[in-house]
C-alpha cells in the first residue's frame, strides 16, 4: 500500500513475508541436524558411516555415540530434507504459476542448475553431495505433484516398498558372495569379489580403509581425479540405492504439505500425539538393531545390513515423528530468538549445506589441516556445537541484510537467467 512502513528487517514480521515460517524452521532444524552424520563422512573413511570399528576409535564412548546417532538420527535428517524438498516443489510452483509464469517448467530449469551446483560439491569438496540426486528425484516426482494427498501417500508407500524389496535383494546378494567365498572350493574370482564386497561395505581393518584414508590426506588435485573417474558408478549407485527412498519422502512431503501437517496449522496436540505414537513405532526396533550389530562385535555384513537395510522401514516413522516433534515445539507460538535464528539458517540451507562442507573439509582433508581418519567419533562430535554456532550466528544477520544466501542468489539468478536483486532496500 502506499505509503505504508516496511517491516523492520529485525522484527518478526520480517520473515513472514511471502514465506512459509514453519517449513523454513524445520529446514533450519534438518540442515543442522544433518552435520551429525555428514561429520562422519568427511572425516573417516566411508565404511566408518556404517560400521564403528572401521574408523573412529572402538572405545565405549565412540561406540556409544555410534548407537545414538544411529537410533536418533541417521537417515531421519535426510528423510526430513526430503519431505521439505518435496513440499517446497508445490510451493514454488504454485507461487510461479499465480506469479503468470510456467511452474512446471520452472521447476525443471531449477533442478538443472541445482544438479549442476550438486556436480561441482561433488567433485570440487565432497563425495557424500546428496543435491544432483534430489534434481533427478525431483523431476521424477514433478508429474505426480499434483495428486491428492491420499494417492500421494499410497504412491509414496509403494515407492518404500519397492526400495525395501532392493534393499533385501542386495543384502541376500552380499551373504550368497560371503558364504561362496567361504566354501571350501571357492575359486580366486569369487573369493576376489568377496573381498571388494567386504571393503564396500565397512569390513574394518582393510587396505581399501588404509588406501582411502592416504588419498583423502593428499592433495585437492589427487582427490577430484579419483572422483571425477569414479562420478557415473558414484550416481547409478545413489539412484539404485536411495533414489526411491527419496522419492517416496519428496511424495509424502506433498501430501503432508496439502494434508496442513507442514504448514503448522494443525493444532499442537495432534503433532505431539503424532511423534509420540511414531516413536513408538520406531525407536524400539532401531534400539534392537543396534543391540544386534553390537552383540555381533560389529560384524561387517551384520552391522551393515543393520544400519543400510532393516532398519530402513523404521527410518520412514521416526522421520515423521521428528518432523511433529519440531513441528509441536513451533506450531502456535511466536518464535523466540533461538527459532527465529533456525528459521534463518533454513532460508540459507543450501550455502550452510554447502558452506558445511567447505569447512569441514578444510579441516579434515589433505588441502586443509589434513586430520582426515585421526580424530575419534565422539571428537567428532564435539565440532558439531561448534558448526551450529557458525550456523547461527551468521544466517540470522545476513537474511536481515541481503535478500538471498550466495549459494540461494546464485542459483536463482541462473534459474531465471538475470541476476537477481541481492541488497535488501530498508525503509527511510
Amino acid at each position: 500500500m502506499p505509503g505504508a512502513t516496511a517491516p523492520s528487517p529485525s522484527s518478526p514480521a520480517f520473515f513472514q513475508s511471502g514465506r512459509n515460517r514453519p517449513m523454513d524452521m524445520a529446514r533450519g532444524f534438518a540442515v543442522m541436524g544433518i552435520v551429525l552424520m555428514n561429520i562422519i563422512a568427511l572425516s573417516m573413511p566411508k565404511g566408518a558411516y556404517f560400521n564403528p570399528d572401521a574408523g573412529g576409535g572402538e572405545g565405549l564412548v565412540d561406540r556409544l555415540v555410534w548407537a545414538l546417532a544411529f537410533i536418533l538420527v541417521d537417515g531421519k535428517m535426510r528423510g526430513l530434507f526430503s519431505l521439505l524438498f518435496g513440499a517446497s516443489m508445490v510451493l514454488l510452483m504454485d507461487r510461479a504459476e499465480m506469479a503468470g509464469g510456467n511452474g512446471r517448467h520452472r521447476h525443471i530449469v531449477r533442478s538443472f542448475w541445482l544438479a549442476l551446483i550438486g556436480f561441482a560439491h561433488y567433485l570440487l569438496l565432497w563425495w557424500g553431495d546428496i543435491l544432483t540426486l534430489y534434481a533427478l528425484i525431483g523431476l521424477v516426482a514433478l508429474p505426480l505433484a499434483g495428486k491428492q494427498p491420499l494417492t500421494l501417500v499410497k504412491l509414496a508407500f509403494l515407492a518404500f516398498g519397492v526400495h525395501f524389496l532392493i534393499l533385501i535383494g542386495l543384502m541376500l546378494g552380499i551373504h550368497h558372495v560371503i558364504g561362496a567365498a567361504a566354501s571350501a572350493d571357492a575359486g580366486p574370482d569369487t573369493i576376489a569379489l568377496a573381498a571388494q564386497t567386504l571393503d564396500q561395505i565397512g569390513e574394518p581393518g582393510t587396505d581399501a580403509i588404509a588406501r582411502e584414508t592416504a588419498l583423502y590426506r593428499g592433495s585437492w588435485e589427487a582427490m577430484v581425479a579419483y572422483k571425477a573417474n569414479g562420478y557415473l558408478s558414484w550416481g547409478m549407485s545413489n539412484l539404485h540405492y536411495m533414489g526411491l527412498e527419496i522419492l517416496g519422502f519428496m511424495l509424502l512431503g506433498m501430501a503432508m504439505l496439502k494434508g496442513g501437517f507442514l504448514t503448522g496449522t494443525w493444532p499442537r496436540e495432534q503433532y505431539r500425539a503424532t511423534a509420540r505414537h511414531c516413536f513408538l513405532i520406531g525407536l524400539p526396533p532401531m534400539t534392537g538393531l543396534a543391540i544386534w550389530a553390537w552383540a555381533s562385535g560389529f560384524d561387517a555384513v551384520t552391522t551393515f545390513g543393520v544400519v543400510f537395510a532393516w532398519s530402513f522401514p523404521f527410518r520412514v516413522p521416526l522421520t515423521v515423528g521428528v518432523a511433529a516433534l519440531i513441528f509441536t515445539m513451533i506450531s502456535g507460538r511466536e518464535p523466540g530468538a533461538l527459532l527465529t535464528r533456525i528459521e534463518a539458517v533454513g532460508r540459507l540451507s543450501l550455502s550452510n549445506y554447502l558452506g558445511t562442507s567447505l569447512i569441514l573439509t578444510a579441516l579434515f582433508y589433505g588441502w586443509g589441516f589434513g586430520l582426515f581418519g585421526s580424530v575419534s567419533r565422539a571428537a567428532c562430535y564435539g565440532i558439531v556445537p561448534l558448526v551450529w554456532a557458525l550456523m547461527l550466528l551468521w544466517s540470522y544477520p545476513w537474511i536481515n541484510r541481503f535478500r538471498y544466501g550466495p549459494a540461494e542468489w546464485i542459483w536463482r539468478s541462473l534459474t531465471l537467467l538475470r541476476p537477481q536483486p541481492f541488497m535488501r532496500h530498508r525503509a527511510a
